[in-house]
């Protein structure tokens, strides 16, 4: 109830998290059936980063400021929605997804802090494709499951605030493929040092779920448990040919975003087959 992503909008684990949802969207789209997103922790949907909390910890200029010169490559599709929309700001997940749906698409979001949760209420007034829920997201997993559409995309996406926030969200993974197997899962996660992550994967793996891709970028050897080093999304029911987009979309953030200090790198790597 603490966290305020508006400290953080726009950083590195931001672009990497929404390069990585933005591909996921536009292999959904590909396909003329309807779809829906759920957005387990959603923010207020669009950020400026002139404000009191962008300033204050200035993390967006080793982020999406690292990106304005991007002209061509993997990543100019996300990085050309990103800006469509006004000056000084930056699209969280609510926006960017809603940008990305057609007509017959809906988007359903959910935010427990109550400040935030006005916020997108008040910015997604009288969109019918869109709908806000405040409550906790393990929750909203069991009550806004499977979908109408029976296709689309769970983004998990906690603030690792409080303790075991690792078990938690590897118990709601499994839950949710229990009820509505067919979904994409993208579960991201912070990478400080390894043994959690690593406790985290092998959970994944011995709970059943299959056809597991994890997608990381670290900046710097993981190896300081009090500093984010990296970051994760775990994606279960990857669309075709994720794998390939995804390893081209890391090389390209940790190409602009790294300053080579040891350690750093990239990775896309299976933790459970089809």
């Amino acid at each position: 109830m603490n966290y305020r992503h508006a400290f953080h909008a726009a950083n590195f684990a931001d672009c990497m998290k929404h390069a990585l949802v933005h591909a996921i969207v536009a292999a959904l789209a590909r396909k003329a059936t309807p779809f829906r997103v759920l957005d387990t922790h959603a923010g207020i949907g669009l950020y400026d980063l002139q404000s009191e909390q962008a300033r204050r910890t200035g993390e967006w200029r080793d982020g999406i400021g690292r990106l304005e010169t991007v002209r061509d490559g993997p990543l100019l599709p996300w990085l050309t929605l990103v800006r469509g929309f006004p000056a000084g700001t930056y699209p969280g997940s609510p926006a960017l997804v809603r940008a990305m749906l057609r007509p017959a698409d809906h988007l359903t979001l959910c935010e427990l802090h109550p400040e935030d949760a006005a916020a997108l209420r008040a910015a997604f007034r009288g969109d019918a494709q869109v709908s806000i829920h405040r409550r906790d997201a393990y929750e909203a997993i069991g009550a806004l499951t499977p979908f109408p559409e029976r296709r689309g995309l769970v983004l998990l996406d906690p603030p690792f605030e409080a303790e075991g926030e690792f078990d938690r969200l590897s118990a709601a993974m499994a839950r949710l493929s229990g009820r509505f197997r067919p979904a994409v899962q993208a579960a991201w996660y912070p990478i400080k040092h390894r043994t959690p992550v690593r406790a985290f994967t092998d959970a994944v793996a011995a709970s059943g779920l299959r056809d597991v891709l994890a997608c990381e970028l670290w900046l710097r050897e993981p190896t300081d448990p009090t500093r984010l080093n990296g970051c994760g999304l775990l994606v279960v029911n990857p669309p075709f040919g994720f794998a390939g987009t995804a390893r081209a979309l890391l090389a390209a953030l940790h190409a602009r975003l790294s300053d080579g200090e040891r350690g750093d790198g990239w990775a896309v790597t299976e933790v459970a087959p089809e």
